[in-house]
C-alpha cells in the first residue's frame, strides 16, 4: 500500500526532496494512516515533516487523542504542534456551521505551522506543503453532497488531489483499505464519536447512501465515482482554459470610454470589469455562464455565496433590450448600458475631476486623460487638417471665454450641423450610448457652456476650421496616440 500511495504522490507531483510538509493528525484512522504513509515515503524521498493537531474542545476524549498523537510524534522525532480552540464559540461569532468553523480553524493553524517550519528549514515557499487525509470515500461523499445541493462541473470533481499547497496522498485509497492497513500493522487509532452521528449531512451520506449504493447497485460505486471525478477534473481544466480565452475576447479596456489610450487589463482585474456585450452574446451559452462566474469570482475573491441564480440574473440583464442594474453579494453591482456590461465592486465614490484651464501654448495634465498639448498658430502656417482621432483643430478666434477641460455641467450643448443647430450634451451622451456611470467623469473641452469637443468622439461644428479662419488652436491628447 505504501507503493500505491507513493505512485499516487509521484503522479501528481505531491512531494519532492527537500519539501516541508505539515500534516494534520487528529488521531483518527485516516490521519494516523497518513502519518505512517508519510514516514514510509520519507525513507525514499527525504523531506521535512511536522504534525499539527487541533483540539476543538467539543469532546471529553479530545485530550487523550492529542496526547496519543503527541506520543506518536515524540517516539519518531517529529515536531508536534498543538492548538486548543473553542470551535463552538468561533462558529457563533462568525455565524458559521460548526463543521465550517472547524475547517477554518484547522487550515489557519496548518498555514501558521507551515510558515514556521518552512522558515526554520530555510526552504523556498514553492516547497511548502500541507498534507491532509481525505480518501476515496470522502471524495465520493463530497461529489454527492455537491450534486444534491446543486453544483457546476468543478463541484462534481469532488476533492482534488492537489489544490495549491494542499496535497491529499490518501485519495487513492478507500476507507476499508486504510482500516485494514492499520489493523494489519497493529496501529492504534481513535474513532471520533461525532462521526457516528447523523447530525451532519455528510455523515448521512456516509452512513446510508454510499453503503446502499455499494450493497444494492454496484460494489465498486466509490471507485467508479472517483474515476468519474478524475475525468471531470480534466474536463474542468480544459474548459477553464477555454473560459479564460473567451473572457479575453469579451473584456473591454478599463476606465473611461474616451480614454482608449489606457492599456488593456487582464480579463477580470481590478475592481471594475467591462464587457463588450456583442462579443459576449456570440460565445457559447455554456461558456457565457462560466465567463460571468469567472468575473464575479475575481471581483469577490471567492466563489462562496455566488449561486446559479445570480449568474442567470446577470445573463438575463445582459441579453435584455433594456438598460438596468443588479446587486450581488460582496457589494458587487452589475450594470447594462446599451452594448456594454459592467461589474463593479464596492461603493462607487464620485470624485469630481478638477477642471484644467487652457490659457495658451503649453502642455497640461488632465487627471485620467493624460498629457494634453496645446499649440496656437496662424492659419498661414497650416497644412492639411489632421485626421487623427485625438488631435483636433479649432477656430481660435471664435473662442469667447477661457477654454476648460472639465466634466459635464447642466446646460452644456454642442453645435451639431452647419445650420448651427444645438443638442444638449446629455442627449448626445444618450445617442452615443455612453454609459450613465461614466458620464460624470467624462472630460469635455468647453468654451463656457458650449462644448467644443468630446475627446474620442466629435467636435462642435461651430468651432471647425474654415476658409475664414485666421488662427488655429491645436489640441493633442498625447497619451492616446502613444
Amino acid at each position: 500500500m505504501v507503493n500505491k500511495v507513493l505512485d499516487y504522490c509521484e503522479q501528481y507531483h505531491m512531494i519532492a526532496s527537500g519539501d516541508v510538509v505539515v500534516t494534520g493528525v487528529s488521531g483518527g484512522a485516516d490521519s494516523v494512516c497518513l502519518l505512517f504513509m508519510l514516514l514510509a515515503i520519507r525513507e525514499k524521498v527525504p523531506f521535512h515533516l511536522a504534525v499539527a493537531h487541533v483540539n476543538h474542545g467539543l469532546r471529553k476524549e479530545a485530550a487523550m487523542e492529542a496526547a496519543y498523537v503527541h506520543e506518536l510524534c515524540e517516539n519518531r522525532g517529529i515536531p508536534f504542534y498543538l492548538k486548543e480552540a473553542d470551535m463552538a464559540g468561533y462558529a457563533r461569532e462568525a455565524s458559521l456551521s460548526e463543521e465550517e468553523a472547524g475547517r477554518q480553524i484547522r487550515y489557519a493553524f496548518f498555514r501558521e505551522i507551515l510558515i514556521l517550519e518552512g522558515t526554520r528549514h530555510q526552504t523556498e515557499e514553492a516547497k511548502w506543503k500541507i498534507a491532509v487525509a481525505h480518501n476515496r470515500n470522502d471524495r465520493a461523499e463530497t461529489m454527492l453532497f455537491h450534486l444534491f445541493r446543486g453544483t457546476g462541473l468543478a463541484g462534481l470533481c469532488g476533492i482534488p488531489a492537489v489544490n495549491g499547497r494542499i496535497i491529499r496522498p490518501l485519495l487513492c485509497l478507500d476507507r476499508q483499505e486504510i482500516e485494514a492497513y492499520l489493523k494489519n500493522k497493529k496501529i492504534r487509532y481513535y474513532t471520533d464519536s461525532t462521526n457516528q452521528e447523523d447530525h451532519y449531512a455528510r455523515n448521512r451520506i456516509r452512513h446510508h447512501i454510499l453503503p446502499y449504493a455499494e450493497d444494492e447497485i454496484c460494489r465498486s460505486a466509490v471507485a467508479h465515482m472517483n474515476q468519474t471525478a478524475e475525468n471531470l477534473r480534466l474536463a474542468e481544466i480544459y474548459l477553464g482554459k477555454q473560459t479564460e480565452e473567451a473572457a479575453e475576447r469579451c473584456v473591454l479596456p478599463a476606465g473611461n470610454v474616451a480614454a482608449e489610450c489606457q492599456e488593456k487589463e487582464p480579463a477580470g482585474s481590478g475592481k471594475q470589469i467591462r464587457l463588450d456585450l456583442d462579443a459576449f452574446i456570440k460565445e457559447d451559452p455554456y461558456l457565457r455562464g462560466r465567463i460571468l462566474h469567472l468575473f464575479v469570482e475575481r471581483l469577490a475573491g471567492q466563489r462562496k455565496d455566488i449561486t446559479a441564480a445570480h449568474l442567470e440574473g446577470i445573463e438575463r440583464l445582459f441579453l435584455s433590450e433594456k438598460n438596468g442594474e443588479l446587486n450581488l453579494p460582496y457589494e458587487i453591482t452589475v450594470y447594462k448600458n446599451y452594448r456594454m456590461g459592467m461589474l463593479v465592486r464596492g461603493k462607487q465614490k464620485k470624485q469630481r475631476k478638477k477642471p484644467v484651464v487652457i490659457t495658451g501654448d503649453g502642455i497640461y495634465q488632465a487627471d485620467g486623460l493624460g498629457e494634453v498639448e496645446v499649440t496656437v498658430f496662424s492659419c498661414e502656417k497650416t497644412g492639411n487638417i489632421p485626421e487623427k482621432r485625438y488631435t483636433k483643430w479649432f477656430d481660435y478666434d471664435k473662442i469667447t471665454t477661457s477654454v476648460l477641460l472639465r466634466v459635464r455641467e447642466r446646460g452644456d450643448y454642442l453645435t451639431i450641423n452647419s445650420s448651427m443647430a444645438h443638442k444638449s450634451l446629455q442627449d448626445y451622451f444618450v445617442n452615443e450610448k455612453i454609459p450613465r456611470q461614466e458620464r460624470d467623469s467624462f472630460y469635455v473641452l468647453a468654451d463656457g457652456a458650449h462644448i467644443m469637443w468630446v475627446p474620442g468622439y466629435r467636435i462642435s461644428e461651430y468651432y471647425k476650421v474654415t476658409e475664414k479662419t485666421r488662427n488655429i488652436m491645436q489640441i493633442s491628447i498625447k497619451k492616446t496616440e502613444a
